[in-house]
This record gives C-alpha cells, sequence and structure tokens, in this order.
C-alpha cells in the first residue's frame, strides 16, 4: 500500500525559503512519477513541479520557475521541494501525489492517483 507524507511546511516571511520533502512507504519513489501540487484556500489545485520516474525530466509552472527545485533522493526514498524567494502568493497546502503511468501533462493533478495528505505553507511579514 503507497503511503505518502509531507514535511517541511511552515510559516516563512517574504523572500524567505522552505524545503518540502514527500516522503514514500511501500513503494519506491524511483519507480514513480512524483508531482507537487498546492491549493489556496478557494481556489482550485494547480500543478507546481513534478520528475518524471524514468527520465528524470523536471517540470515547473510558470509561477515558480527559477524559484522552486524539484529533486530525487532514491536512497531516502525522498523527493523535496525547494523553494525560495517565497512571497504570499505561493501560500498554500501543499501535496505530493505519485503515478506509474506514462502521463501527458505532469502538471494536472487528475494525472495522480496517490496523495499524501498535505503540508501547510504560509508566508507571511
Amino acid at each position: 500500500q503507497v503511503q505518502l507524507v509531507e514535511s517541511g511546511g511552515g510559516l516563512v516571511q517574504p523572500g524567505g525559503s522552505l524545503r518540502l520533502s514527500c516522503a514514500a512507504s511501500g513503494v519506491s519513489l524511483s519507480t514513480l512519477t512524483v508531482g507537487w501540487f498546492r491549493q489556496a484556500p478557494g481556489k482550485e489545485r494547480v500543478g507546481v513541479s513534478s520528475i518524471s520516474s524514468y527520465d528524470g525530466i523536471q517540470t515547473y509552472a510558470d509561477s515558480v520557475k527559477g524559484r522552486f527545485t524539484i529533486s530525487r533522493d532514491n536512497f531516502r526514498n525522498v523527493v523535496s521541494l525547494q523553494m525560495d524567494n517565497l512571497g504570499p502568493e505561493d501560500a498554500a497546502i501543499y501535496s505530493c501525489a505519485t503515478t506509474s503511468w506514462q502521463i501527458m501533462d505532469p502538471l494536472n493533478f487528475r494525472e495522480y492517483d496517490h496523495w499524501g495528505q498535505g503540508t501547510q505553507v504560509s508566508v507571511s511579514s
């Protein structure tokens, strides 16, 4: 049974950084495409970043390019999202998700079939 657990969220000042982690049990993340998504209050869930299983291609939403970096640690079975230069617009619940299928749109949450519970990211001075 696949279980995903996110960690690393919290409160940060504008311009600050956070590093989110998605730890898996029951499956090796190296065999899956892993995505990070966020949902702010009253808004729909949107894709932030993903890393594919077979070629390690990283995908980023335009809004986070140059500020966020996704990475995979196969030894620890963790996928991380380094978030730098955070702004109020980045505040949301961040969730990781996985899929074993070859997908067309890695930032489309509908393509993923296992989800973590999410971790809150707040940005405020």
